[in-house]
């Protein structure tokens, strides 16, 4: 495990440059233009897939989005250190995370525009449904990680959140569970600057990681707009899970430039001026000039991309305006892993509820 560093880990500046660091070059060494390009490619498509998502909640087509814009290096390059057998556990944001785990964008939208209780298998894909209860995913995610210990898997959990997170107890809840047991789970924290309203030094007046020294747990803090930077650390993070070694704590440094949720207006708590130097910053720029600079990335591969975003969201908007709406007794489905009593109980109830409109409509 490489030690804890008291400034944030970087490999690419903002500039685009290449800073050369040997303890974390070597947790990406395998990469090639093929890779690189494959990393600029996730994000650009992951961040056109938002801003699909954000134009079909401004039309009224689905109810909320929480929007990532900004937040691309952070998710994929944590996404793409996961190996096939890892379980990743998510908030409503981590939109880039699904998709990198193979969550196909045509129902990243369905639980938003209330078509189902959840969009997808997270068996099929390791990845969870997004949790809404601010928090909650870091115990699961450390139940989770402790469960597939006993059982003898060799594997690693990851569990998302941003830093207001941090204050909810089910976090801290669960900081203290996995040190105590060992638990092999990484606590990966967007620290995205604003919690809805308030501003991180509100939360926190020291970094957000030192929070997991604390509780005896090793942390990073990762430059979160730098991908390669987010993916060395990740990678170290989860080996140090899979090996039997415990937690894991890192604070990925970026910041939210959209809203909170689409049902918020971060214009009356904080200025354009505060973005300035973060759009300066966008994780997308940095890599795209860093890759132009090596000659990976010409004209040709980058119109290639951004035909491939469009499709995407194409896709997106066609399957969400064609999502059928669920017959009225989907909602007991899935809500245990087999049949109960209870959830029988109440679906005959149910459909009792509805025969009665029936014959009261042919009554009158």
């Amino acid at each position: 495990m490489i030690d804890n560093l008291d400034y944030p880990v970087q490999l690419l500046q903002p500039d685009g440059t290449r800073v050369c660091r040997p303890e974390y070059d070597r947790l990406i060494a395998d990469l090639g233009p093929t890779e690189y390009i494959s990393l600029y490619r996730d994000m650009v498509i992951s961040r056109r897939i938002d801003t699909a998502a954000v134009a079909l909640q401004r039309q009224g087509e689905i109810g909320l989005w929480a929007p990532l814009l900004g937040q691309e290096a952070a998710q994929v390059g944590s996404a793409r250190a996961l190996k096939h057998d890892d379980f990743a556990f998510v908030s409503y944001r981590e939109h880039a995370v699904a998709y990198c785990r193979g969550v196909p964008p045509e129902v990243l939208t369905h639980m938003w525009r209330g078509c189902s209780h959840s969009a997808w298998d997270p068996d099929q894909f390791n990845v969870t449904n997004p949790a809404i209860v601010v928090g909650s995913q870091g115990l699961h995610a450390t139940g989770y990680a402790l469960g597939v210990h006993l059982d003898g898997a060799e594997i690693a959990t990851i569990a998302y959140f941003g830093d207001g997170a941090t204050s909810q107890g089910d976090i801290a809840e669960a900081l203290g569970f996995a040190a105590s047991f060992r638990a092999g789970v990484v606590f990966f924290c967007q620290n995205n600057q604003w919690a809805i309203s308030e501003p991180v030094s509100l939360q926190s007046r020291t970094p957000i990681s030192h929070r997991a020294d604390g509780y005896g747990i090793p942390s990073f803090r990762v430059d979160g707009n730098d991908v390669l930077a987010v993916l060395a650390v990740t990678r170290a993070a989860l080996a140090h899970a899979r090996e039997g070694s415990g937690p894991t704590f890192i604070e990925a440094i970026t910041c939210r430039m959209g809203p909170h949720t689409t049902s918020d207006d971060p214009t009356r708590y904080r200025s354009d001026t505060d973005m300035a130097e973060w759009r300066n910053r966008d994780p997308i720029e940095r890599m795209r000039v860093f890759l132009e600079r090596r000659g990976i990335l010409d004209e040709a591969a980058g119109t290639e991309i951004s035909i491939a975003a469009e499709e995407v969201a194409v896709r997106l908007r066609r399957a969400t305006l064609e999502t059928p709406d669920p017959p009225p007794s989907a909602l007991f489905e899935h809500v245990y892993t087999g049949p109960h009593p209870l959830i029988d109980h109440e679906r005959e109830q149910h459909r009792e509820y509805l025969a009665s409109f029936d014959d009261e409509e042919v009554m009158s």
